[in-house]
């Protein structure tokens, strides 16, 4: 009777492998899952759905799978699926109303979801926070914010984060730059701290233990900062960054690691970057003429003699905070938590100049080591503990770009390539391909890991291979 009622009692002990935000819990890319496959294809997989353009991430939360896309010319939708089947179970649309100018390969259903017990949070550029019944798809609330400007029009692609019973999202755009956090039962706010100093940025805020306490982490032009997540009040700062952050920390037993890559040298700024995408007539100078009007008083500012122009003189300082002037190069670093004030030079482990670590694809921590990939299929692998390097720029034998971040389980790393190709190699201090998969479509998105199962969502569609018996 006592083994009856234990067979009873099982299903409902259970705990799913919730993968709920990008990149699954406090962003590290890692699953504890187990049976996870280094062998699949497109062809064969469990399940897959048609979900429209976009590359924001899946997640999954208590065995569904939710997603966004763009379902027409100005409308948008939220998808939830069975993780298992692939049943749909709702699907929720919204009006974005005009939509802003953005850059290839981005899309404007770019930010990836966030979700906890009993809703689904969800960001868009022209319509701000939208929370939505985990278990109905009916909308709860909207928290509206400032549409994001972007000097060279990359496009909107944050992603909002669940901390306890607060929604906290980060807008690092090149105008008005802020961090914001909301009740997550109402969607009223509860504080908004500015980040003034910030140019745009991509990076995911994380959480970290250290010290005693919990810190919000968020990485952007020149500084990584620690935050109290309660009130948003600074708390520490690292100026060990570079110009440009489109990747996202990672943090593990109260160290923080990151790779970052950005244009141009140490010595430089905006310069080659600003001309590249603005100087339309290619005479070596910024027009004010060929400025989006949202910049002109930025421009303005920039323009110290007033001559309607920005000139060699003027636009190494263009558009930045006098007290943020920083270059570009590479660098991959850990830095320990907890800390207080400036700890720029208390706080960093070690930081290295690598040549490899993507300005577009966020490192790994696994097992010890920390993984990283760039554009061409080039692998790099490092020392989580001195930040020695195991391996660097070792072909994958996928070459091409690479927007996705490697994600781990089971022992292997996934590495998703824009041509569709997805790289398993075997974890250890050696570079071990298993596999080279092919999904047969575009991906950009990082893929979600949940009970064996991979979450890829392609360019259109959403696809689940692994878990079980794939559909003939």
């Amino acid at each position: 009777m006592k083994r009856l009622f234990s067979l009873f009692l099982a299903p409902l002990i259970l705990h799913a492998e919730d993968w709920p935000q990008f990149r699954g819990g406090n962003g590290t890319g890692v699953s504890p899952t187990k049976s996870l496959p280094s062998e699949f294809s497109g062809e064969k997989a469990a399940w897959r759905a048609k979900v429209g353009d976009g590359v924001g991430s899946p997640i999954v939360r208590s065995g569904r799978v939710f997603t966004t896309g763009m379902t027409g010319d100005q409308r948008c939708g939220v998808f939830a699926f069975d993780a298992t089947s692939g049943k749909a179970l709702w699907k929720s649309e919204f009006d974005t109303g005009k939509l802003p100018r953005i850059t290839p390969p981005n899309s404007h259903a770019s930010s990836t979801p966030a979700a906890d017990a009993e809703r689904v949070y969800v960001y868009f550029s022209t319509v701000g926070l939208i929370a939505f019944d985990a278990a109905t798809g009916k909308e709860a609330w909207r928290y509206a914010m400032p549409k994001p400007n972007y000097l060279m029009d990359w496009g909107a692609a944050s992603s909002p984060i669940v901390y306890r019973d607060t929604i906290i999202f980060c807008q690092d755009d090149d105008l008005t730059p802020f961090v914001v956090a909301v009740d997550a039962k109402t969607g009223k706010e509860r504080w908004k701290t500015p980040r003034k100093e910030m140019l745009a940025g991509y990076a995911l805020p994380v959480l970290c233990e250290a010290n005693g306490r919990t810190d919000l982490v968020i990485a952007g032009s020149g500084k990584l900062k620690g935050y109290d997540p309660a009130t948003g009040k600074e708390i520490w700062t690292c100026n060990t960054m570079l110009r440009t952050v489109m990747t996202s920390p990672v943090v593990q037993d109260g160290i923080i690691y990151i790779a970052v890559q950005s244009y141009g040298d140490p010595t430089r700024t905006l310069k080659h970057a600003l001309l590249e995408w603005l100087d339309t007539n290619q005479d070596g100078k910024l027009a004010r003429e060929e400025m989006p009007k949202e910049f002109l008083e930025r421009f303005d500012l920039s323009d110290k003699n007033h001559d309607k122009v920005i000139g060699p003189e003027e636009i190494d300082t263009a558009f930045q905070d006098p007290n943020n002037m920083v270059g570009g190069g590479n660098t991959i670093q850990a830095v320990r938590g907890g800390g207080i004030g400036d700890v720029t030079k208390t706080h960093v482990l070690w930081n290295i100049d690598p040549k490899t670590p993507s300005n577009l694809s966020s490192p790994v921590v696994y097992n010890g080591r920390v993984h990283v990939v760039k554009a061409g299929g080039l692998a790099s692998c490092y020392e989580a503990s001195s930040g020695k390097a195991l391996w660097e720029r070792s072909r994958l034998g996928n070459f091409g770009d690479y927007f996705a971040s490697p994600v781990a389980a089971d022992g292997k790393i996934y590495i998703a390539g824009r041509n569709g190709f997805i790289v398993v190699l075997q974890d250890g201090p050696e570079l071990k391909v298993l596999r080279k998969n092919d999904l047969g479509e575009e991906i950009i998105a990082t893929p979600a890991i949940a009970d064996g199962r991979l979450f890829v969502r392609t360019r259109e569609s959403l696809i689940c291979v692994g878990g079980q018996t794939p559909q003939p």
